[in-house]
């Protein structure tokens, strides 16, 4: 496939997957099919003035949240536990959060893990690789259409987390209870994003350092073509996709600077009047500042962007470039 064949359109965009946040869950307890939000959150207003909030995060699904604590004693790399919407779980402490006004959801931190606990974890992700490929095969009996991507024990052995990818819905209530027969426990089955799976699995992008939205990332957010247009990238999907298929997350991360000099650069191909001749923008260097302008007649100049000025929709050169112009 040559590279015009495989070109996005322009209004191709990329938009978040379902999302661990936002995925629809089902867990099974026995026969019976419920839904279980986790306990123990908190308001930003009910959070006293004494208490200090912490991004934590989860390892296994690559999330971040926030719990309290009394005091500002826990440092960056200590393990707490708390009851998340999973379950009850033992997290790590990523630092200190300044402002509590934007935060949705807050956790209450229960307490500091002992070596005990981490004792406990440790058996528990031991347990995790033998329970992927039981769970795997018994996908592969079912002969169900869905890829398994993670398997989670929480605390305490009260439930494992099964996280798999699939195009569509998957009936999976006789697998669940093949799980529940073998586990004799609660099951939970997840369904996530192709996004969610690359952020679960991680690895290394194009830029050779670890995906952005395994190594730092708190959201996936959606991304579209016409961010890749603005920083004048290539719209090949090969030269723009992350190792999941999808736009590349750091398309993101300087579109508002690239639109903002758009409101203050006029863009290729703009023809303006200076001194009854006639320019064109033939070229824009938006990091560097600069246009480059030329003439029928062939005269070329370069102008930084501060000599450019729009009134009523129209673009000028302002008295600053009147020397540069000849």
């Amino acid at each position: 496939m040559n590279e015009d064949e495989n070109t996005l359109n322009d209004d191709y965009v990329e938009t978040e997957d379902s999302g661990i946040e936002n995925v629809t869950d089902y867990e099974i307890d026995g026969s019976e099919v419920t839904v279980d939000a986790g306990d123990a959150q908190v308001s930003a207003e009910q959070i006293s003035g004494s208490s200090v909030v912490y991004q934590l995060h989860l390892d296994y699904s690559c999330e971040n949240i926030f719990g309290v604590w009394s005091d500002a004693g826990l440092t960056k790399g200590t393990n707490v536990l708390l009851n998340t919407r999973y379950g009850k779980d033992m997290v790590n402490v990523v630092g200190i959060v300044n402002s509590k006004t934007q935060l949705l959801r807050v956790y209450k931190i229960e307490r500091i893990a002992t070596e005990k606990d981490i004792e406990q974890v440790e058996e528990n992700i031991a347990k995790e690789k033998s329970a992927f490929d039981i769970c795997k095969t018994k996908i592969q009996e079912h002969k169900l259409d869905m890829k398994l991507v993670n398997v989670h024990y929480l605390f305490e052995n009260s439930k494992i987390l099964f996280f798999f990818t699939a195009e569509s819905r998957v009936d999976f209530r006789e697998l669940v209870k093949d799980l529940v027969v073998i586990f004799k426990t609660r099951i939970e089955l997840r369904q996530i994003g192709i996004r969610d799976e690359t952020r679960v699995l991680g690895g290394l992008g194009i830029c050779g350092r670890k995906f952005c939205c395994n190594s730092f990332s708190e959201k996936l957010k959606p991304v579209s073509i016409k961010m890749a247009k603005d920083q004048n990238l290539s719209l090949s999907s090969m030269k723009i996709s992350g190792c999941c298929g999808r736009l590349l997350c750091c398309l993101d991360y300087e579109h508002d600077f690239y639109a903002e000099q758009r409101h203050i650069i006029p863009p290729e191909g703009t023809k303006i009047m200076w001194n009854n001749v006639l320019w064109k923008v033939t070229e824009v260097n938006i990091i560097l500042g600069t246009v480059r302008l030329s003439t029928e007649d062939g005269r070329i100049t370069q102008l930084n962007k501060t000599c450019f000025e729009k009134k009523e929709n129209v673009w000028t050169i302002n008295n600053t470039a009147s020397e540069r112009i000849k």
